[in-house]
């Protein structure tokens, strides 16, 4: 592993990739902290309070009802302004849900000071629903990439290395499996169920093992003949030590590569749902209800060219990744590159 990270450091544009996307991950995994319509801090009356971690009514600040504060308020804010009073607010003021009252200029409105990406059709801000919208998207991304591969490894290593009457049984149940038409099932069950993303995780799970489980089983059929594999049969261990021990590593080359293409078929089946209505339901931020809304509202261009562009951008280091990694664990090009720099 040591060595293959190193090769995948020699692959300067996937390394960097990588790097900006775990960047990009982490920010937005600490959204709170920097997009948020609650203050970080507040100092009134010479106590401290924490919005961002409990909910205060607008008692608490000199207002009239005993409602939670609405701190984009400009009485609000006013009184912060106080002396001996202050708020110490996120760069951005607003969360994905955040709908100002107190603003002047019609929705969607266009980029500006106080909105950096301008709004949408409903008055929310544009950059904090990218910002939460891309952690959705990663977060659904990785969950479905976990699960799709440890239903394609399980399944892929059983056909693979007993073959016979398993592989063959095995192989026409996928066939079946996979003829069934993923998107109907899709529009049925979200015109019988709530949507929700627990519901296309499920959904989506119950296909995206397929591929993988293919690449899985060649692997297997391939080392199940090899002479370790015939050795650890004459000592005796059980088929299921065999698989676990000896033909599963050196049949994860393929899998781990798969990893990040599969995470952006993930981003973009699940953009694809959301611009379609079968995603998640509102409010959630998603990448998807962003692009129809840029569709519904052409002359709003702010709103499809910065989904556009944070969705090519994250397909790209996803991409990038996958080549490098591809080329870290080929041994082939590890050869060439270790005799070009002996030269």
């Amino acid at each position: 592993m040591r060595r293959v990270w190193r090769r995948f450091k020699q692959q300067r544009l996937g390394y960097w990739s990588l790097v900006l996307f775990l960047v990009a991950f982490g920010a937005s995994l600490a959204g709170p902290l920097w997009s948020n319509d609650k203050p970080l801090v507040v100092r009134y009356d010479g106590k401290t309070y924490f919005p961002i971690v409990k909910t205060y009514p607008e008692t608490t600040f000199g207002g009239d009802f005993p409602t939670p504060t609405d701190y984009l308020d400009p009485y609000v804010r006013r009184r912060f302004a106080a002396p001996g009073n202050f708020a110490l607010y996120p760069p951005n003021h607003y969360y994905y849900d955040t709908l100002n009252y107190f603003s002047r200029e019609p929705n969607p409105a266009p980029p500006s000071r106080e909105n950096w990406l301008g709004t949408d059709s409903q008055g929310r801000d544009v950059f904090a629903r990218l910002l939460y919208g891309f952690r959705v998207s990663v977060e659904f991304a990785l969950v479905l990439t976990l699960i799709g591969s440890i239903l394609g490894i399980v399944a892929g290593a059983v056909q693979g290395y007993f073959g016979g009457r398993i592989d063959i049984v095995g192989q026409r149940l996928i066939e079946i499996w996979s003829a069934l038409p993923e998107l109907y099932l899709l529009i049925i069950f979200a015109s019988i169920f709530e949507p929700s993303l627990l519901l296309l995780l499920v959904l989506l799970s119950l296909f995206g093992w397929i591929g993988l489980s293919d690449y899985v089983r060649a692997e297997c059929l391939r080392n199940r003949t090899q002479d370790y594999v015939r050795a650890a049969r004459a000592m005796g261990l059980s088929n299921w030590q065999i698989i676990w021990r000896h033909v599963l590593p050196n049949s994860l080359t393929p899998v781990i590569t798969f990893l990040p293409f599969r995470m952006s078929g993930s981003i973009l089946a699940l953009t694809s749902l959301d611009f379609l209505g079968l995603g998640v339901p509102a409010p959630t931020p998603s990448l998807g209800e962003l692009l129809a809304q840029g569709k519904a509202n052409l002359d709003a261009w702010w709103i499809s060219l910065s989904t556009f562009g944070v969705l090519v951008v994250t397909l790209l280091l996803l991409t990038f990744m996958g080549d490098a990694l591809r080329n870290a664990l080929d041994t082939r090009i590890a050869d060439a590159m270790r005799a070009g720099g002996n030269q």
